[in-house]
C-alpha cells in the first residue's frame, strides 16, 4: 500500500514536470514565432521602403534628364514669334515644371548661373553686392562683415587680412586646424571652413532660406541676367529697390526684357546687368511617388556645349533642396 502511494506521488511529480516544459516549450515557440514575425515585417517595410527610395531617385533623375533636353529645346526655339500651346519654352528663372509620370511625378527648376553671385568674382570693389545680399536675408551686420571678408581672404593669394576677415593663422588656432586655401573656391559647400559662416546662414533654417540658392562658383562674372535673376539677388544691386524688383519680375513673367528701358532700370545698376542667357545652368529635380511629401532631391550643374553637347560642372545626389 506504500508503496503504491509513493508511485503515485512519483508519477503526478513527473507529470508536473511534464507540463512545466510543455509550457516552457510553447512559451519559446511562441518567443520565436513573435521574433521571426517582427523581422519578417521589418525587412518587408525595409524592402518597401528601399523601392520607394528608389524610385523617387529615378524619378528626380529622370528630371534632370527632363531640364536638359528643356535647355536644348530653349537654345533652338527662344524668341520664336508663334507659340502654340505645349510648345513654350521653359523659363530659366526657378520656375518650378511638374511632370507626371505613372503613379510618381517630378519637379523640375531650372536657374541661369549667370543669375547668381559668383562667389569667385567678388572683390573688394564690388564685395557690397554680397554684403547686400547677406542683410537682405537678415544676417546680422557684425556677421555680414566677418563672412565677407572672410571669403576675400580665403580666396586671395596673399596673407593680409581684411578688417574682419581671417588667414591661416586663425584656422590653424582651431581644434581642428586647416590654413586658408589662397584660391578659387571650387564649390559653395567650401564656405563653411569660412570664418563666420554657418550651415544656417549656408543652407537656411526652417521656412528661411539660405544664401546657396543664391551663389554660384561657375559664371565668372559680375552681370547678372536680369530675365533669371532671383529678387534677393537683383536687390542686392546698387540702385535696384523691391519695388523695381518687382517689377522686373512682374514684366518677364510675360515677356523678355530686352532693355533697361523696358522696366525702368536706374543708370548705376545698368553696368550689373546683362540681357542674355549664358551656357550654364543649375537643374534642381525633386522625384516624388504617390502622395509622399516628401521626395528625392538632386542638383545638377550643367554646360550646353556646341553641337547638342553637354557636361557636368557639379551633381549632388541626394541634394539640399527647399521642398
Amino acid at each position: 500500500m506504500g508503496n503504491l502511494k509513493r508511485n503515485e506521488k512519483t508519477m503526478g511529480s513527473e507529470r508536473g514536470i511534464a507540463l512545466l516544459l510543455v509550457l516552457w516549450v510553447l512559451t519559446i515557440l511562441m518567443v520565436l514565432v513573435l521574433s521571426f514575425s517582427f523581422i519578417t515585417k521589418t525587412e518587408t517595410y525595409a524592402t518597401l521602403s528601399f523601392k520607394q527610395g528608389a524610385e523617387k531617385r529615378f524619378l528626380a533623375e529622370a528630371g534632370i534628364e527632363r531640364g536638359i533636353m528643356e535647355l536644348f529645346y530653349r537654345k533652338q526655339n527662344r524668341g520664336m514669334q508663334v507659340i502654340l500651346e505645349g510648345t513654350e519654352v521653359w523659363k530659366i528663372d526657378g520656375t518650378p515644371y511638374k511632370i507626371q509620370s505613372g503613379d510618381g511625378e517630378y519637379t523640375v527648376m531650372i536657374t541661369d548661373e549667370s543669375a547668381k553671385i559668383d562667389i569667385n568674382a567678388i572683390s573688394d570693389a564690388n564685395s557690397d553686392i554680397l554684403r547686400n545680399l547677406l542683410k537682405n536675408l537678415g544676417v546680422q551686420e557684425e556677421e555680414v562683415n566677418t563672412i565677407v571678408d572672410s571669403i576675400l581672404d580665403w580666396k586671395d593669394p596673399d596673407d593680409l587680412i581684411h578688417l574682419n576677415g581671417a588667414e591661416s593663422d586663425y584656422y590653424m588656432s582651431l581644434p581642428n586646424p586647416y590654413k586658408a586655401k589662397n584660391a578659387d573656391f571650387d564649390t559653395l559647400e567650401e564656405l563653411l571652413l569660412v570664418k563666420g559662416m554657418t550651415p544656417e546662414i549656408l543652407y537656411g533654417n526652417g521656412g528661411k532660406r539660405g544664401i546657396i540658392d543664391f551663389l554660384t562658383v561657375n559664371s565668372r562674372k559680375n552681370k547678372f541676367n536680369v530675365n533669371a535673376a532671383p529678387k534677393e539677388v537683383l536687390m542686392a544691386i546698387p540702385g535696384i529697390t523691391p519695388e523695381i524688383a518687382d517689377g522686373i519680375i512682374s514684366y518677364r513673367e510675360t515677356q523678355e526684357i530686352k532693355s533697361a528701358g523696358d522696366v525702368g532700370i536706374p543708370q548705376e545698376s545698368i553696368g550689373y546687368l546683362t540681357f542674355n542667357d549664358s551656357n550654364i545652368f543649375t537643374i534642381d529635380a525633386v522625384g516624388y511617388k504617390g502622395s509622399e511629401k516628401a521626395g528625392f532631391p538632386i542638383r545638377a550643374t550643367v554646360i550646353i556645349e556646341e553641337g547638342n553637347k553637354y557636361r557636368y560642372l557639379y551633381y549632388k545626389s541626394p541634394a539640399n533642396i527647399k521642398q
